[in-house]
């Protein structure tokens, strides 16, 4: 991947040739889908957990390889500050926490709008599931798993429509088979993920993970 580390997790969508866009217009295209229902509650969601979204948070980027997107581990991105104010006749301290880039979007890629709403989404509950858990390691595939689980089925990544476009054809139980296929693609781009690794760990974490709905009543 051009011009961003190399992501923890990965999106990928079904992707041909001659397609994508400008940097530029995909980043006007990342600002859009700020205005999706599902973008701004996780946002708002990842501010509640203490995770404040700075402006350059998710960010266009040329990439080499055939995915969508992905989300990065920030490392000594977090940063706290304490600010001190003086309101009628008392203080206090605010604290903020500012989490740097850590998403990307691969321009070269994608081509509509809908496309980079559903990268923007998965990556975020990658975001949020980090500033959740505080300790999620990238390097444990039972974590690496589980966040993918959650983020495939709380995304819509896996919903008939978008299994058909890419020739999946199955009426009953289309979404389980499909997020297992898609968390074991992302593992395999783990490297401290064997295939016979990531299979026992998702399957380890399979219920406990797919059940968790968090920061979501249910599945969207």
């Amino acid at each position: 991947m051009e011009d961003a580390a190399s992501p923890n997790s990965g999106s990928d969508l079904n992707l041909g040739g001659n397609r994508g866009r400008s940097i530029e217009e995909c980043q006007g295209m990342i600002q859009r889908s700020f205005r999706n229902p599902i973008v701004k509650f996780l946002m708002e969601q990842m501010e509640k957990s203490g995770c404040r979204v700075g402006d350059n948070f998710v960010k266009a980027v040329v990439c080499t390889g055939p995915v969508a997107g992905g989300y990065t581990k920030g490392r000594g991105v977090v940063k706290t500050f304490f600010v001190f104010f003086l309101m009628f006749f008392y203080s206090q301290f605010l604290l903020f926490i500012y989490v740097c880039l850590k998403i990307t979007v691969c321009s070269n890629y994608l081509t509509i709008q809908d496309e980079v709403n559903q990268v923007v989404i998965h990556e975020l509950i990658h975001a949020y599931d980090e500033c959740r858990a505080k300790n999620l390691d990238w390097t444990n595939c039972a974590h690496h798993a589980c966040s993918e689980i959650r983020a495939g089925h709380l995304s819509g990544d896996c919903h008939f429509k978008r299994e058909l476009l890419r020739g999946f054809i199955k009426l009953r139980g289309h979404e389980q088979e499909c997020i297992k296929r898609r968390v074991l693609k992302s593992l395999r781009g783990n490297p401290y993920c064997s295939e016979v690794a990531a299979k026992d760990a998702m399957e380890a974490v399979w219920d406990t993970c797919y059940n968790d709905t968090k920061p979501f009543d249910r599945a969207p």
